[in-house]
């Protein structure tokens, strides 16, 4: 079992329904699924591109991406509806623990200026998004064999009926959130 699964159902559940009052323990939030997303947009020109970040998504998640494909066609992006322009993993149980736990506390660390990551970035429904510059971050990822970078999306999606308990759950989780006040670091006020 992985280390923060095993620390959910000992901890984090506990200490959840004790924060928020909960008796039912199918009303205790939990992880449901991470997803992780890399766009490639210059994939319409260079097919290669596609499959190194695949390959590299396949690496950091360890399982088999998907072939994201345009929906509509836009014209000024020169491209089609069916073109492959990304690629997606959907993680569930032990593998989307482990890829929590290699995030919080090998990847995100890694990240030049860091002063952890918005506290803000929750869609009202306890899902939480954050986006990856480059995957040279992750270990797993050999930065000398690496013709260029590629940024993900990483989507944390929970049972939490509301931003506050997704909050304080990946707070247990160990997700360094940005504390208010500390600014947003690097020049011109981005992270």
């Amino acid at each position: 079992m992985a280390r923060l699964q095993d620390l959910y159902k000992s901890d984090i559940a506990k200490a959840m329904a004790s924060k928020f009052n909960l008796t039912n323990p199918m009303a205790i939030p939990r992880l449901e699924k991470i997803v992780i997303n890399m766009g490639v947009g210059r994939a319409t020109q260079d097919k290669a591109l596609l499959e190194t970040a695949a390959e590299s998504l396949g690496r950091i998640s360890g399982q088999k991406p998907v072939i994201t494909k345009a929906k509509t066609s836009v014209s000024g992006f020169r491209l089609r509806e069916g073109n492959d322009i990304g690629c997606k993993v959907t993680l569930r149980g032990s593998r989307m623990y482990e890829f929590l736990d290699r995030l919080v506390s090998i990847a995100l660390p890694r990240i030049r200026d860091f002063r952890g990551v918005n506290p803000n970035s929750f869609d009202g429904h306890g899902n939480y998004s954050l986006g990856l510059a480059e995957q040279v971050v992750f270990p797993e990822i050999d930065a000398d064999k690496l013709h260029h970078t590629q940024g993900m999306d990483i989507t944390i999606v929970t049972t939490a009926p509301n931003d506050d308990q997704a909050r304080e759950l990946l707070r247990h989780f160990g997700v360094p959130f940005r504390q208010p006040g500390a600014g947003k670091g690097g020049p011109g006020g981005r992270p």
